[in-house]
């Protein structure tokens, strides 16, 4: 079935909030150049509500994302950001266990379980990364940690929730570094990450479900990867911080 691609980008700790205004504007105001893709924009904290106004502004169809959420709505904890603020501030999406948030800050595939039932729950869409490090891929060990994460990420997920969650592979030894992997490499992750969620619930459901590849994807590397039948996307990093090359990287993905 056809499936709409879906370009997100993670700013991450990145811009101040004049950059961050400036980037907005520049992808919106050339976002013709890419309009059969969905694209997303994901800020840090700080600067959602800047980007959400530059995007209202421009009277923009591009969504906004958090780079992270709380699993619980509201409470004591100091320096967190639930998902229903996320929402009143115009955030449809949310990236979720993207592999620094499990490598520096600990989290698990429990704790990505819980915030993305959070923010399904709060009507976000989750883009919920998953990915192996250099180490286990070395190891021979890409597929049993891959589908542990899929499977512990989404676990108690129904076939209705499923429908409305994008996955993002993102193999940890190619995020930021340069290293890409082929295409081959990612059709071949992305097919059992499909297979995976067809096993959490059917076929049918599983080939609705968008999943994107992240890890240096750049303009020039972005054709190949688009082109394999089971990449549905890019979560980019670095790139997204340049206009010209995050449309670049979408337009790819158009076709």
């Amino acid at each position: 079935m056809s499936r709409r691609k879906i370009v997100a980008g993670n700013w991450k700790m990145n811009l101040d909030r004049t950059q961050a205004r400036e980037l907005t504007a520049a992808v919106a105001a050339r976002r013709g150049t890419a309009a059969a893709v969905e694209l997303v924009l994901c800020p840090p904290a700080l600067y959602v509500e800047t980007v959400g106004t530059a995007l209202a502004a421009a009277q923009s169809d591009i969504g906004l994302g958090g780079q992270n959420v709380h699993d619980k709505p509201n409470g004591a904890f100091t320096g967190e950001v639930s998902p229903p603020m996320l929402v009143d501030l115009g955030c449809r999406y949310v990236i979720l266990g993207h592999s620094e948030r499990r490598t520096l800050c600990g989290e698990t595939d429990a704790v990505v379980n819980a915030k993305t039932k959070a923010a399904l729950a709060a009507g976000l869409t989750p883009i919920v990364c998953v990915g192996e490090t250099l180490a286990e891929r070395e190891a021979d060990r890409t597929a049993a940690v891959v589908t542990g994460q899929v499977q512990g990420s989404l676990a108690g997920l129904s076939a209705a929730d499923l429908e409305k969650i994008v996955v993002a592979y993102e193999p940890v030894w190619a995020i930021g570094t340069g290293k890409v992997a082929t295409p081959e490499q990612a059709q071949e992750v992305h097919a059992l990450i499909r297979s995976q969620l067809a096993a959490l619930s059917s076929a049918a459901v599983a080939a609705q479900v968008r999943i994107q590849y992240g890890g240096s994807v750049k303009p020039d590397n972005a054709a190949d990867l688009a082109a394999q039948p089971d990449i549905d996307g890019a979560l980019v990093g670095g790139a997204s911080l340049k206009a010209d090359d995050f449309l670049g990287i979408a337009k790819a993905f158009a076709g």
